[in-house]
């Protein structure tokens, strides 16, 4: 069956994976890669897939209406992957504005002309599906009361966790969030979103922790840890999250969010020096030789503590799994950085923007 598929924020970390894997797997379906190229988005990402018959890159705004109803008709697009947000919460903290526009004021814009689009022919064949993030749900304890086992706790983010999102980011992406709920209750649009945990693997901006500290540590400078390092994330291998999306946007039931998480918690702190011991080796140098660039900073401004996902949905509905352990991922996604240093490099110093122009001309 031929489709014709929009990815939102496709030159992006995880749009960046989840077009490959469309474009690869479905050579019958039309990808369009719809992307704005602000400082995240990346082509060089996709290099290895830029010439293929069935993809098609277009440079444009999510916040634009006329550009989004203009290629939906252009393209005859019957499904909406949407990725395309601000995603940094350091950089929310200091221009709320800017995640409203893109995170709520987009999502709104692609809803409408989706429904303007779709609804006169009918809603079957159409799919439009929303990545969100776990942040919305707000902050678990380390420990429950009642309930103290595992290392961390046994509470966990579900699907019917009430949202109580505490930074500018996650505050719009939960708008977002309710705005898609919004269209399927009200126009009846055939929707799905899914929450996800900290994602980590090849092409992640290095503004993100990963990637800055394998930077870091790699030309042996100060690697800044939030508070004490105390808080908890959920950590999960990108193209892990990649198949979760196709399974959804093939599968998953209308109307229905999934939560995707990787089963794997670690305190900041403990991450860091598991990240320091693993790029040591890769580096040829003595294993924890560089724990000594370990600073610590003053905490962010609403830092939640936990985060951690129950992906038993996802799991028992559509059979998904994460299929690497988070050291043999670790491993391979520092491997990775230190092999594509050129990338790592470009991307730092902002030679990367001029890609576009190399492979599409000036715009």
């Amino acid at each position: 069956m031929s489709r014709n598929i929009v990815i939102t924020g496709g030159a992006g970390f995880i749009g960046s994976h989840v077009v490959r894997l469309f474009v690869e797997k479905y050579p019958e379906y039309r990808i369009i890669n719809l992307d704005a190229l602000t400082y995240a988005g990346n082509l060089a990402n996709l290099s290895d897939v830029e010439d293929k018959p069935n993809y098609r890159f277009v440079k444009a705004d999510i916040c634009d209406l006329e550009a989004v109803r203009s290629l939906l008709r252009e393209e005859r697009v019957d499904g909406i992957i949407h990725l395309a947000a601000e995603s940094h919460v350091d950089r929310s903290i200091r221009d709320p504005f800017l995640f409203a526009r893109t995170n709520v004021l987009g999502t709104l814009t692609l809803l409408q002309a989706a429904r303007e689009y779709w609804e006169p022919e009918g809603w079957e064949g159409k799919r439009f599906y929303h990545i969100s993030t776990d942040e919305v749900y707000g902050a678990l304890a380390l420990t429950h009361p009642e309930r103290p086992s595992g290392p961390y706790g046994d509470v966990f983010f579900t699907e019917e966790t009430r949202y109580s999102p505490h930074s500018p980011y996650s505050a719009a992406k939960a708008s977002s969030d309710h705005f898609v709920r919004a269209f399927h209750d009200t126009y009846g649009m055939p929707t799905v979103i899914s929450n996800c945990s900290n994602n980590y693997g090849p092409y992640q901006f290095p503004e993100k922790l990963i990637p800055l500290f394998i930077h870091n540590i790699r030309d042996r400078r100060p690697l800044p840890v939030y508070g004490k390092g105390e808080n908890v994330r959920d950590w999960l291998y990108v193209e892990d999250h990649a198949r979760a999306i196709d399974l959804i946007f093939h599968e998953g039931k209308a109307g229905e969010t999934y939560n995707i998480g990787g089963h794997n918690e670690w305190k900041n702190i403990d991450l860091v020096k598991q990240l320091i011991r693993t790029t040591d080796v890769l580096l040829g140098r003595p294993e924890g030789a560089d724990m000594d660039l370990i600073t610590y900073v003053e905490d962010r401004k609403g830092h939640d503590l936990r985060y951690a996902i129950d992906a038993s949905k996802i799991e028992r509905e559509l059979g998904w799994r994460p299929s690497l352990q988070f050291e043999e991922g670790l491993e391979r996604t520092v491997r990775w950085y230190l092999e594509h240093q050129d990338w790592l490099d470009d991307v730092t110093s902002g030679a990367y923007v001029k890609y576009y122009e190399n492979a599409y001309g000036k715009y």
